[in-house]
């Protein structure tokens, strides 16, 4: 059996078979606005939990259960608990019956739960739930004996399945924690090396406060003292008993000694969950606990990321609809880039106009490259531009397209939001698909493979990225334009399973690129126009044929 935290057993053990004469175990209900379920009273478990206002799918029929009891298929609890660091006190067991009082456990109305050693001591749990996602639990233990105890006091949440995890590399399932300041993530495979290796846990340390748990694509389970001042060792644990079981334990660094007619008490809260990311700030602005939005995978853009969802979130709110809130958003972003962006466009612009000369040059000096080349870039001067300004606007998309792809991908909040018309959830690719007709044939291509999926917004974004490309300069080398004019097509056939509110934002983005160009292209030939510089570039071409 492994240590637990200040040498004492771990709290990993296997709980010893019920008799078959033993009475069954006994609930009490859990109920706030937004969660409801059962407390265990045999082991003191919360195993039974429910969030009322989060569904498995857009039809909102059934709610989805974060916590099940051990009889369910992926038992996956909380619970508290004792361990005789004194090796003589009797404590209760992960099985042991608790008496209760209260009745049941609500904002308002706490629980307490009792155990009695016949020693002279008793164990209490009082449990307080308020009207979102969190739990305070204050463990005490009282002692009516002659003698001081020794205890060490712990919690722990437990999976006793692997879950079914997303798969995605910019998405983080699994152990997660902030400890002094650190992200402390890893992945079920990672620790399961890990604890072998280790023999042991796959992560343990000693911190003041944090925060430690389990988290899912939507949903978080996680514990942290109430006191962040505390002292606590934190482990990640895999336990290979018949298969693979998770958990994580916070616990005092030694055990606590209890002196004769005193009390000790030790408080943890427990959030049980969806991330929800101004709850996640809320709870962490109110009980101190630092970088607790971080049970949210930002990624390394979070300083991007987060902003992003904040304004994509009031724009949401203020229109009533987060596909709307995606096109205000990317407006802005362009008014905002509108200076920089402008500068590369007209670069882009001159390059075009001046595509015939560059054409020239190359032919008139192909076998002389390097004279070719300094003529290009006396051409260059003269005309005051940069060729390379015009990768501008495609990196500057890139860390934007990356960050909105994080906030459609990994918040709840975009989970199940509507658009318009067929789109129903915007975090979800778009339904529609050419292979059948867009629903006029009876099957699904998709069975077949993933490549036969092209909705009706990829192909809109496939056809912009297109008329885009056209407006652009030709590169000058020939390889490089075949290449650049299949770039539409790979796009349209990458995009087509991610999210619809990426490519919904995609296309828009596009749109307003092709107006801002051809703006910019206008008004440059009416410039030149006005100059009696301006050569068509379609006849200049003709006129070199000929």
């Amino acid at each position: 059996v492994p240590a637990a935290p200040g040498g004492a057993t771990a709290v990993t053990a296997s709980p010893a078979p019920a008799t078959p004469q033993r009475a069954a175990e006994q609930r009490l209900p859990i109920e706030n606005p937004r969660v409801s379920g059962t407390i265990n009273l045999r082991g003191a478990r919360i195993d039974d939990l429910v969030l009322r206002d989060h569904f498995e799918t857009i039809a909102r029929t059934t709610p989805v259960r974060l916590l099940a009891p051990r009889t369910d298929s992926h038992p996956y609890f909380a619970q508290w608990g004792w361990t005789a660091a004194d090796g003589r006190t009797r404590v209760p067991d992960i099985d042991s019956d608790w008496t209760a009082e209260g009745g049941r456990l609500a904002p308002g109305n706490p629980l307490t739960l009792r155990w009695d050693n016949g020693q002279g001591q008793e164990f209490r749990i009082r449990l307080e739930l308020d009207d979102n996602y969190m739990l305070l639990a204050r463990q005490s233990v009282v002692n009516r004996g002659a003698e001081p105890v020794q205890v060490l006091p712990w919690a722990r949440i437990r999976r006793e399945a692997t879950p079914q995890v997303a798969g995605f590399f910019i998405l983080h399932e699994g152990f997660v924690g902030v400890l002094d300041g650190r992200l402390h993530e890893w992945t079920y495979s990672d620790a399961r090396e890990e604890a072998q290796r280790r023999r042991g846990p796959a992560f343990e340390q000693e911190s003041t406060g944090g925060w430690s748990g389990f988290t899912d694509k939507y949903w978080l389970t996680a514990l942290t003292p109430e006191d962040q001042s505390t002292r606590i060792r934190t482990a990640y644990r895999h336990v290979a008993d018949g298969g693979d079981r998770w958990q994580i334990d916070i616990a005092p660094p030694a055990a606590i000694t209890v002196a004769a007619g005193a009390e000790s008490t030790l408080g943890t809260r427990l959030f049980a969950g969806a991330k929800e990311v101004n709850l996640l700030d809320a709870y962490m602005n109110r009980y101190g606990i630092v970088d607790f939005d971080k049970a949210v995978d930002f990624g390394w853009f979070y300083f991007l990321t987060k902003p992003f969802f904040h304004i994509l979130h009031f724009l949401g709110v203020t229109f009533g609809n987060f596909g709307v809130a995606i096109l205000v958003f990317t407006l802005l972003l362009k008014i905002l880039f509108f200076p920089l962006a402008n500068k590369a466009y007209k670069s882009m612009a001159r390059m075009k106009i001046l595509a015939p000369k560059m054409t020239e040059i190359r032919e008139r000096y192909k076998d002389d490259p390097t004279k070719a080349q300094a003529e290009m870039m006396a051409l260059y001067r003269s005309e005051k531009i940069n060729p390379a300004s015009g990768c501008l606007p495609i990196l500057i998309q890139i860390p934007v397209f990356f960050a909105l792809y994080k906030v459609l991908f990994v918040t709840i909040e975009m989970r199940h939001a509507p658009f318009f018309g067929w789109i129903h959830d915007l975090s979800a690719p778009d339904p529609t698909n050419l292979f059948n007709l867009f629903g006029l044939l009876p099957f699904d291509p998709m069975q077949w493979s993933a490549l036969f999926h092209m909705p009706v917004w990829a192909i809109l974004m496939g056809i912009t990225m297109y008329l885009q490309f056209k407006l652009n300069p030709a590169p000058p080398d020939p390889i490089q334009q075949k290449i650049f004019a299949w770039m539409p097509l790979i796009f349209t056939f990458m995009l087509a399973s991610f999210p619809a509110g990426l490519v919904i934002y995609w296309t828009w983005n596009n749109l307003l690129s092709i107006g801002q160009q051809w703006y910019i292209l206008r008004l440059d030939m009416q410039r030149q126009k006005a100059a009696g510089t301006w050569v068509a570039p379609v006849k200049a071409e003709k006129a070199k044929k000929s």
